[in-house]
């Protein structure tokens, strides 16, 4: 496809996916981030699947043994701090910013644009313009919106779609491995630890610690906990503490102090031993709103959105950078084939729209039970069969629902099937 052009708004994980798999058709892309300064130090661990392997292979960076901590077993802790049961699972678990660095390794410098702000899109029959907030303007055969969950070109596309909020957060951290006791770094730090007490769900895994540090002694564990929240608790907690009230989600340096008191003082209160020293090691924790969206259409002539801009899958699987890798190869695979750039967006949204709306319908299922108050007893009976401390073990983080057939023998002792 030489002498196309892309034009790509979203400088993250997704943003720069589509770029590398477009330039190897051989498109001209150009990367238009929002965010003046680099996208360093954001996010927290990830949890790595065959899927996000296959994808940095495709592009050229096949290597396992520096993409970030194995972990060989899953464990679920009770309220006293005790192990009751254990799930062999072999997974990689990295950080954001470990396979951001590893993207940005085989991504062209001269791509990538800072500052530039999404305003408005034109197209017509033969080309696109995308206009940003600095004046500037540019024209390719193709956009894609990879602007994340905050999506200003879904904003445009579909302006009538909106997240909704799920009923519960996330609390996030990284502790430092170098601070916690020797018994935790023995028996719990190199596993995926689950705790589910009633409508709430914590999890920790390793992780890369500072600098993408992967020496044992200098990695971090990642900790998730879910709790539910009232509307009205969320917006106490998105107002910092110069009383203004942040909209959808809030950076971690401006969470109010009694908010993130508040959390602490519940962990040393509810949590068990292992859960209580991680969070009190976390320096900076922060908060994600759980939402769910769903795009109506994910291609508009041709523009295009993915990833979290089209599908916000909550996180229970892990899957947000699969999502959007996936996404971005398909993409490339679709308008690769041919002239027909609109025609090929049309055959891309075909393809995965009903894959992102399983991924949203998968992950409602897993939170179902983060609640505290149920609708009706049939909607509790769901919501406790989903939170059996096996299922959960067996189900986070993994992407097995995506595969169909028959249940291994593994499903079928967890669902009773």
């Amino acid at each position: 496809m030489a002498g196309r052009k892309a034009i790509v708004v979203g400088g993250s994980m997704g943003g720069v996916f589509s770029a590398l798999y477009l330039r190897r058709l051989g498109w001209d892309v150009r990367i238009f981030e929002r965010s003046s300064v680099p996208l360093v130090g954001r996010g927290a661990g990830i949890v790595t699947h065959p899927e996000l392997r296959q994808a940095l292979a495709d592009l050229g960076r096949a290597a396992e043994s520096d993409l970030g901590v194995p972990i060989e077993k899953r464990i679920a802790i009770d309220a006293q701090g005790e192990v009751f049961a254990e799930h062999p699972r072999r997974q990689i678990s990295t950080s954001w910013n470990r396979l951001f660095e590893i993207l940005n390794e085989v991504l062209p410098k001269d791509i990538y644009e800072l500052g530039k702000e999404f305003v408005s899109f034109e197209q017509d029959a033969h080309s696109i313009t995308a206009r940003f907030a600095d004046g500037t303007s540019a024209t390719g055969d193709l956009l894609v919106g990879a602007d994340g969950f905050r999506s200003q070109v879904r904003g445009v596309l579909t302006p009538e779609a909106k997240p909704v909020f799920a009923g519960y957060v996330g609390w996030r951290g990284l502790a430092d491995e170098a601070r916690f006791t020797p018994e935790f770094r023995r028996d719990v730090f190199d596993t995926f630890a689950f705790h589910l007490p009633p409508g709430e769900q914590i999890i920790g895994y390793p992780a890369a610690g500072p600098g993408n540090d992967l020496r044992p002694g200098h990695r971090s564990w990642n900790i998730v906990w879910y709790r539910p929240t009232t509307a009205e608790q969320l917006r106490r907690f998105l107002t910092d503490d110069t009383g203004h009230e942040h909209s959808v989600s809030i950076p971690p340096p401006l969470i109010s102090r009694s908010v993130i008191a508040e959390m602490r003082d519940i962990a040393e209160r509810t949590l068990p031993p292992q859960f209580r020293e991680a969070i009190r090691i976390i320096d900076q924790p922060f908060f994600q709103p759980i939402y769910d969206f769903e795009a109506p259409t994910m291609a508009v002539g041709r523009a295009c959105i993915i990833g979290d801009a089209a599908f916000v899958v909550r996180p229970h699987v892990g899957a947000g950078v699969v999502k959007a890798a996936q996404d971005a190869e398909a993409i490339a695979r679709h308008v690769g084939g041919g002239e027909d750039v609109i025609g090929a967006l049309r055959a891309f949204d075909a393809e995965r729209r009903p894959i992102g709306a399983a991924f949203v319908a998968h992950v409602r299922r897993l939170g179902s039970y983060i609640k505290r108050e149920f609708a009706s007893e049939a909607e509790r009976s769901y919501a406790l069969a989903n939170a059996e401390p096996m299922r959960v073990m067996v189900e986070t983080a993994v992407l097995d629902f995506m595969t169909g057939g028959e249940p291994t023998e593994e499903k079928r002792a967890v669902s009773g099937a």
